[in-house]
């Protein structure tokens, strides 16, 4: 919900104004009356207060930002996925090996992950067909026809010494 002092706030956070920052919100808290709304205030106004120092946005606080850097958002959000494949069994990776398999995940969740990789691809549109038609024909041939109906399980009830051929039989069958 749009409210008149978000501008204000964010504006205090962005230019690093601590005491703007505080005047804003316990102006904006003194107008709630509903509790749980100032309950929240409250929350949200420690929790930055909370982590002050931490909130600024990175392309301010480096030099010679990069012209098309993005916030930290980007992949942030997506930390879990990269975290659980790199770190399964005990798993070691070189720098550039840890950066190659962030970039190859990040691009699998974005979607963006085949276009590059084709894009470094040297095929005419001959061999791009037959590469797609390969890719299609592999894919019906994974489709099961029919369900599996799994394995019937069954013993051969002999009363006969382990040693004799209709013994041998029966444990080859176990």
């Amino acid at each position: 919900m749009k409210h008149e002092f978000k501008p204000s706030v964010k504006k205090a956070i962005e230019q690093k104004e601590e005491d703007a920052f505080i005047r804003w919100m316990d102006t904006y808290e003194s107008m709630l009356e509903n509790e749980k709304k100032i309950e929240r205030v409250q929350k949200f106004k420690q929790y930055i207060l909370n982590n002050w120092s931490r909130i600024q946005d990175w392309r301010n606080e480096v030099e010679d930002t990069p012209d098309n850097a993005r916030s930290l958002g980007a992949m942030e959000s997506h930390q879990r996925h990269v975290t659980f494949r790199m770190k399964k069994r005990g798993m070691h990776w070189s720098d550039d090996g840890a950066e190659s398999m962030v970039k190859v995940k990040q691009g699998m969740i974005n979607g963006t992950l085949r276009g590059v990789y084709l894009k470094h691809q040297r095929r005419s549109a001959r061999e791009q067909r037959r590469v797609k038609q390969t890719v299609r024909m592999s894919a019906y041939l994974k489709q099961s026809t029919r369900p599996a109906i799994g394995v019937k399980q069954g013993s051969i009830s002999l009363y006969t010494s382990h040693s004799s051929a209709g013994g041998k039989l029966r444990k080859i069958f176990r």
